[in-house]
């Protein structure tokens, strides 16, 4: 690369693109060039050295006949990407998306400024040519212009993508797709599969900035448990260490840590503690003093010193964790006899990992340091955050005799591949109708970069919450991957009890709904990481073929078969929903299938439903079976073996299918043993089938294919019948005569329930009519 400006032109006289005639002149032609801060440059007090000079890559792509592009996470703006430049100034904003993980306090929205971590990936949606992607694997600063040309709305549209990378190679993937599913699959392969969770880390989590002492975590606890309100993990921020030394605890406020864990373990809860990336700098503290003996931390411009930054403890090292020896010195510090105070119900949050350095340029290295193997901070800053979360899981497997255990690790920063490793959040939102408002689309953003365990905190970090905004937070976290409920310290205590007993109702309404659902969440997780298709989707990955909704972002899929649509304004009674019409909908509470004033657009339909403060308006898919459990409980592991109910709805030729994935929910046997069962249900009413179950287990001599009376279905719930059958009768491989089943019928409703067919999901059977 001879320039600033080294873009591959041949690229684009190739494939006949347009050399950008009257658009923006942000690539301006050599001799207009401002060399000032081409070989040094200085940002405020910092200073860049450069000392390889000027560096650049770029690349211009065109995806023809399409206006519609996704991807490039994460941004606080609409999922789908807006214009950048365009002609005579035509376009959304005004400067390109950049592509630098930073930690930004109170993020502005509708913006296209850095935020915590980013995807280099761009996937294009379209009517006549499908889908198809671009991955720009380049983890140096990054920005990428987006245009639209000629005309958005002319015939032969087409969106080009500009990237601008500060160094690096041109190292970039092609998706052909030509479907979501296809595409998905395709960029699984390259970057990673996401491993199944445990699944006490799909329910509720409360976090708070921080929990005080002993006393104050089984203050909060305690109260959990005399409201019936179900919960997963009580979390610690940085307040529980010794003085900000991460694997340390205060031992005033926290003397028996053990006992603590122990304690919650006890009733099924589980605890996170925080361990960020900067160490504090005292010879007195044993990571520190190992790691400079060792030599594993990032060193200045020169090579010599280890870098000293500022952050959470003050003066501070930083280790490189692109370095595979570090890496694996890191996982090694999670082990129960070097991390005192730990047990395998401690799991972790890695926060400030972008890296973040309060005295540094952007609050975040200089890029002239240098890491082990003297390479500059620039070529790798994108991977850091990713990279230390990596070792983190890596040594939360490690520390477990066996490796059997399944990590839970959260994670701000990321990059391409950040799905293997853990659950990742949208960082410092705020308590304000709009922070709710853009949360959806900032997480089906993520969701088109393959990252599906992800989430927004409930009720917003800064600021304080009122009961209605807490209330519609709630409703809206019950339905996304990541669920958890967290404040800054300045901000008001609020713990669901702590906006009187009306909303403490409410509140527990919308985490009941999120625990009963969680068989078919561990099922869609399930599914995302065998096929690549995100948990969270947006309505084109499961409606290619309906360009109406390829702009929607307000409402979203959990999986294939839930539609839901979030309440994001103040004092909304009604909601407009747009469902394609290639399927019809049934509301999850009445099971009624929609009907009503309808406003149609093409593939499409409007409908305005009822959404006052109790009602959160989520569909189920007709042709679908969705398993819950509906014993309320206080945690999954509670659940565990509590029997399934599952909900039929036909669609409109009164078929249905869906399946249920069960394992131990907790190691790897699933993966080593092959001890896992799906169960495929399958309805067809036309052909007198109420409803069969076919089974699969990974292992016949697995421990779970063998527990077929933890597995049992208590209840069949059918919707969209058009009349009462005359009987319904069970044949089951283990019998040769055929059972009457019990059953009522609602005319009205057009419901039918089967209660207590006494079958197990991990035997085969058929139920007909």
């Amino acid at each position: 690369c001879d320039n600033n400006a080294c873009f591959a032109e041949d690229l684009d006289e190739e494939m006949g693109m347009d050399k950008g005639e009257g658009r923006e002149q942000r690539r301006l032609d050599e001799e207009e060039f401002d060399t000032a801060g081409m070989w040094e440059e200085k940002f405020g007090d910092h200073h860049d050295s450069k000392p390889f000079g000027p560096m650049s890559v770029g690349m211009e792509l065109t995806f023809p006949s399409s206006n519609h592009l996704f991807g490039l996470p994460e941004h606080a703006s609409s999922t789908q990407l807006k214009t950048t430049a365009g002609n005579e100034g035509h376009h959304h904003y005004k400067e390109p998306y950049r592509l630098y993980n930073l930690d930004v306090f109170e993020y502005e929205l509708d913006e296209t400024m850095a935020l915590y971590g980013h995807i280099p990936l761009v996937i294009s949606q379209s009517m006549t040519t499908g889908t198809a992607g671009a991955f720009w694997f380049n983890p140096t600063e990054t920005f990428v212009d987006i245009e639209e040309t000629p005309e958005v709305g002319s015939e032969d549209v087409a969106s080009k993508t500009h990237f601008m990378s500060e160094s690096g190679i041109v190292d970039l993937f092609l998706l052909p797709g030509p479907d979501p599913t296809a595409l998905y699959e395709q960029y699984a392969r390259l970057t990673g599969r996401m491993p199944l969770p445990p699944m006490f880390s799909l329910g509720y989590h409360q976090c708070r900035w921080n929990y005080r002492d002993e006393a104050d975590v089984y203050a909060v606890h305690a109260k959990f448990e005399e409201l019936d309100y179900p919960y997963d993990v009580l979390w610690l921020d940085i307040e529980h260490t010794d003085g900000k030394r991460y694997f340390t605890w205060d031992k005033k406020t926290f003397p028996d840590p053990i006992e603590m864990q122990k304690k919650l373990g006890g009733d099924g809860r589980r605890m996170v503690t925080i361990i960020d990336p900067h160490i504090k700098r005292d010879n007195n503290y044993y990571i520190h003093a190992e790691a400079t003996k060792l030599g594993l931390y990032i060193k200045d411009r020169k090579g010599e010193k280890d870098y000293d930054g500022w952050c959470w403890p003050g003066s501070s090292s930083y280790l490189d964790f692109t370095n595979e020896k570090v890496r694996g010195w890191w996982a090694e510090q999670f082990h129960y006899n070097k991390y005192q105070g730990s047990t395998p119900e401690l799991f972790t949050w890695n926060d400030m990992n972008e890296p973040s350095v309060f005295n540094g340029p952007e609050v975040s290295m200089q890029k002239d340091l240098l890491n082990l193997n003297k390479c500059e901070h620039r070529e790798w800053h994108n991977l850091y955050g990713m990279l230390f979360h990596r070792s983190t899981g890596e040594g939360l497997v490690q520390r477990n005799e066996g490796q059997n255990v399944r990590p839970f690790v959260l994670s701000r920063s990321f990059f391409a591949s950040s799905q293997r490793y853990g659950a990742i959040w949208t960082g410092d939102n705020e308590a304000k109708w709009s922070h709710l408002e853009i949360a959806a689309p900032m997480l089906l953003g993520l969701n088109v970069g393959a990252l599906s365990f992800v989430g927004a905190d409930v009720g917003g970090f800064f600021g304080n919450t009122d009961a209605e905004l807490m209330t519609r937070w709630m409703q809206a976290g019950a339905y996304q991957p990541f669920f958890r409920g967290h404040a800054h310290h300045d901000a008001k205590r609020r713990e669901p009890w702590m906006f009187g007993d009306e909303t403490m109702v409410r509140l527990r309404r919308a985490a009941m709904a999120r625990y009963a659902l969680l068989p078919y969440w561990y099922t869609v997780f399930w599914h995302a990481g065998v096929s690549g298709m995100p948990v969270m989707r947006t309505m084109w990955m499961q409606y290619p073929k309906v360009p109406e909704l390829y702009s929607v972002d307000d409402q979203y899929l959990i999986g294939s078969d839930l539609l839901v649509k979030p309440v994001t304004s103040a004092g909304a009674i009604t909601s407009t929903v747009r469902f394609p019409l290639t399927d019809c909908w049934y509301d999850v509470d009445t099971m009624q299938r929609m009907q009503g004033n309808k406003k149609y657009a093409g593939n499409t339909v409007s409908m305005t439903v009822d959404s006052d403060i109790d009602k959160i308006p989520v569909y189920q898919r007709g042709g679908s079976v969705v398993p819950r459990k509906l014993r309320l409980r206080r945690s999954s592991h509670l659940m565990m073996n509590d029997p399934y109910t599952l909900y039929v709805a036909l669609d409109n030729d009164l078929k249905a299918d869906g399946s249920l994935y069960m394992d131990d929910e907790t190691t790897f046997d699933h993966e080593k043993r092959l001890d896992f069962g799906v169960a495929s249900f399958s309805s067809n009413w036309r052909e007198n089938i109420a409803i069969r179950n076919s089974v699969h287990v990974g292992s016949e001599d697995a421990i779970n294919s063998k527990a077929k009376s933890d597995r049992i279905v208590e209840r069949i719930v059918v919707m969209g019948v058009p009349a009462k059958p005359s009987k319904i009768s069970l044949m089951s491989t283990d019998s040769t005569e055929a059972t009457l089943m019990e059953f009522q019928y609602d005319a009205s409703t057009q419901i039918l329930i089967i209660r207590k067919p006494g079958v197990s999901a991990l035997e085969e059977w058929t139920m007909e009519l």
